[in-house]
């Protein structure tokens, strides 16, 4: 293409947070002889003020381009196109102004990016907000001096929903997790069966897709064949249970993980094109 990507560009004092872009023709285009993007170290959960997005917009409408990417793959608030010259005024006001830091990029540890966690999700196992904070503070040298080989991603989730791709996303991915049995409101389950509360929490609720069909929909589903009906009662054998959330996903008022929580730690997952998702090796498995 007529662009090119990296060249040593950034703010001083760190060696990530700055993507240089070029154009290949900046005497036909000078308007874009310089087209740089800045990663922006996302609020964790993505929790957003109106006048701290209005902030932002205006400071990349007065030193960018005004294009913004909300978000990158690894959370960044990404500002598309700046020149050189822009970077460093950019910065300051970022740091000083709106107490904001850039990001990761290169091949340095990527921004940490949890899910919501405890702060709105019941199913998160542990607080996501709170360790995400914890561990970005604790390797900011990490984060702004490249020293690695390759990039390298802490992702947080608060169960094995997984809502931010931890499982197959990132080089250490911390997955919330519970030891102890799944909670199960019988009375819900009879409720689910008889139609009184919509699977799925309602969430395919477009069509007539008929009566709610626990075997079909959830016991069958089951990837360990751990659950089973006794007459009107449900049964789990959660020694065989591995956490893939679908049936509490299904029957939410009827099944919540257990109270024993905590997560599990894996390191190395990959997401090659060609052979698919690699789930991560479990490094520790409970904590």
């Amino acid at each position: 293409t007529h662009w090119k990507h990296g060249g040593i560009v950034g703010v001083f004092g760190y060696g990530g947070g700055v993507i240089g872009r070029y154009c290949d023709q900046p005497q036909q285009f000078p308007g874009v002889a310089h087209f740089h993007t800045m990663r922006v170290n996302q609020p964790n959960g993505k929790y957003y003020t109106t006048e701290y997005l209005r902030k932002i917009c205006d400071l990349w409408d007065f030193r960018g381009s005004g294009m913004m990417n909300m978000h990158g793959s690894t959370g960044d608030i990404i500002f598309l196109g700046t020149r050189t010259e822009q970077l460093e005024e950019i910065f300051y006001e970022m740091t000083h102004k709106l107490d904001q830091d850039l990001g990761g990029s290169g091949s340095n540890l990527r921004t940490p990016s949890c899910c919501l966690g405890e702060s709105r999700c019941e199913w998160s196992c542990y607080n996501t907000q709170e360790l995400c904070y914890q561990l970005t503070h604790e390797y900011q040298d990490e984060l702004h001096r490249p020293a690695f080989p390759y990039k390298f991603k802490f992702k947080f989730d608060g169960c094995p929903n997984g809502c931010v791709a931890s499982i197959a996303r990132a080089d250490m991915s911390f997955i919330g997790t519970w030891r102890d049995n799944i909670r199960i409101d019988q009375e819900a389950v009879k409720a689910y069966m008889g139609g009184e509360f919509p699977p799925n929490g309602g969430a395919h609720a477009g069509r007539d897709w008929g009566p709610f069909d626990i075997q079909k929909e959830v016991i069958d589903l089951c990837p360990t064949q751990c659950m089973w009906m006794e007459g009107d009662q449900l049964k789990i054998n959660d020694k065989e249970c591995n956490r893939c959330m679908h049936c509490i996903n299904v029957m939410p008022r009827a099944l919540r993980p257990g109270e024993d929580k905590g997560l599990s730690i894996l390191v190395g997952a990959k997401a090659p094109i060609l052979d698919g998702a690699k789930m991560s090796s479990m490094l520790v498995p409970f904590m």
